[in-house]
């Protein structure tokens, strides 16, 4: 079993930053790709970003690129997302998930429970 807990949202104006952070632990929460989720009010989930335990390669969607670094400590197992320049289109809820990578969210087996970002015009 892996457990994952999310901290850092909140509200922020348009251009500000914020720093999301994904605690991991289990006995084998090292074997896993992390991956970032959001999912605004009725859309679908989709992919931010993700890094492994044991390599410094990222990997991004095209909407957040040059503004999302995605980072890790593997020291305190945590995992962290800074986000600059937000915009209102980044306003949804973020999870943090444990899994196989990629892309698609059904390779991920491990979820948090999710942080809200807000963005505001």
């Amino acid at each position: 079993q892996v457990q994952l807990v999310e901290s850092g949202g909140g509200l922020v104006q348009a251009g500000g930053s914020l720093r999301l952070s994904c605690a991991a632990s289990g006995r084998t929460f090292s074997r896993y790709v992390v991956g970032w989720f959001r999912q605004a009010p009725g859309k679908e989930r989709e992919f931010v970003a993700r890094i492994t335990w044991s390599s410094t390669i990222t990997y991004y969607v095209d909407s957040v690129k040059g503004r999302f670094t995605i980072s890790r400590d593997n020291a305190k197992g945590t995992v962290y997302l800074q986000m600059n320049s937000l915009k209102p289109d980044d306003t949804a809820d973020y999870y943090c998930a444990a899994g196989a990578g990629g892309v698609r969210p059904d390779a991920y087996y491990y979820w948090g429970q999710g942080t809200q970002v807000t963005v505001s015009s």
